[in-house]
């Protein structure tokens, strides 16, 4: 099968690869027919990670059932399903907890699994023509007859949509409330669009690209250029000095300034100081326990120049980790079916596989106009 292959740093290929199969009972192989670059694929791609050469990158994937284990009874073959990012057993104790997203089982030595992601076990991602699926009846996400039609809507249940709109409930956002989001990347883009959905008061969105802003403004957020000013300082104003009620961290470890110096703990001060007392805040940005790749001693420890002295004296609650998919993806896609929400506004690009290296570097490069890339292997 065709596939897209890590290579180094900033070098992918589309190469043949071994097609993907089942190899337990419990599996299930899809037909991948759409499948989205992450902003986490960033951090590997950048070689800010330890993932290994010659791994299928991929873990917003949707697609059709094209064969199952013996021990698969509740999927079957010419399904559409769309799959979580995480890979849950459906039995251990997080999973029982509903936190499959710290699933015991399927990364021994290790809390949590994903397709094609560093240090989240052996898995193929699903930028490929198929893609295996363990514990296919737990994880496949069945979808509805139009699914074909609605994929670019669909799709989005894999990842982002769910971490945005987990980050909204990690904050503890109430509606009436308002909520400051910093990064207007697609999972920053969809905390703001799930605040919106859940009845905000007021949203505010903080970057600094103009393309992502302006995509922000159209959702009925409020886009604050930190190019143009401290954000502190224009969230306390559009505030009346009060502070938001909620904020959402949707940037990670990788935060820069303006000025385009790397800073990991800048997004997070941030939010202590623009976040209210007593108010909290959601963190689903990638942070790592170490980061080689850092120019800060600190950071490359996974520590961070956190302002908890702020963040103590005002009283404020922080929660952080993962989206645990499958908790909201059944009541968002049933958002999307009834026509209640559409995340395929994100979308500005789709292409064949075949056009995967050109697209990780425009990503990468923050080009104007490249907010989310569905690639189509089976185009």
């Amino acid at each position: 099968m065709k596939a897209l292959v890590y290579k180094g740093p900033r070098e992918v290929a589309v190469e043949d690869v071994k097609d993907a199969s089942v190899e337990k009972p419990t599996d299930a192989v899809v037909k991948v027919t759409a499948t989205n670059i992450c902003g986490s694929d960033l951090h590997m791609y950048e070689g800010r990670t330890d993932i290994e050469s010659g791994r299928v990158l991929g873990h917003e994937n949707l697609g059709v059932v094209v064969e199952t284990g013996s021990g698969v009874q509740r999927i079957k073959k010419g399904d559409w399903v769309c799959l979580p990012f995480n890979i849950g057993c459906g039995f251990c104790r997080n999973c029982e907890g509903g936190m499959p997203s710290y699933c015991l089982t399927t990364n021994p030595g290790s809390a949590g699994a994903a397709y094609g992601f560093a240090d989240m076990g052996p898995y193929h991602g699903g930028q490929a023509e198929l893609l295996r699926v363990p514990f296919a009846d737990f994880n496949c996400l069945r979808l509805p007859e139009d699914a074909e039609e609605r994929q670019n809507e669909y799709v989005m249940l894999s990842d982002i949509f769910p971490t945005g709109w987990h980050a909204t409930r990690l904050a503890g956002l109430l509606p009436g409330e308002s909520v400051v989001v910093h990064g207007a990347g697609p999972v920053g883009l969809m905390a703001a669009y799930s605040a919106v959905v859940q009845g905000a008061s007021k949203v505010m969105v903080v970057d600094r690209q103009p393309d992502r802003l302006k995509l922000a403004e159209s959702l009925g957020a409020v886009p604050v250029d930190d190019s143009k000013g401290p954000a502190v300082d224009q969230v306390l104003e559009l505030t009346d000095g009060r502070g938001a009620d909620r904020g959402c961290e949707c940037v990670g470890y990788q935060a820069h300034d303006p000025q385009g110096e790397e800073r990991p703990e800048s997004t997070l001060n941030s939010l202590v100081a623009e976040v209210r007392a007593t108010g909290g805040i959601g963190v689903v940005g990638v942070f790592v326990p170490e980061d080689p790749g850092s120019d800060d001693e600190l950071a490359r420890e996974g520590k961070l120049r956190f302002d908890y002295g702020s963040f103590w004296f005002k009283g404020q609650r922080m929660a952080t980790g993962q989206a645990p998919v499958k908790q909201y993806n059944r009541r968002l896609r049933s958002l999307i079916a009834e026509g209640r929400a559409d995340p395929s506004f994100l979308v500005s690009h789709e292409l064949p596989l075949a056009n995967a290296p050109e697209a990780y570097a425009h990503f990468d490069d923050r080009d104007q106009g490249w907010t989310k890339v569905v690639l189509k292997p089976a185009a």
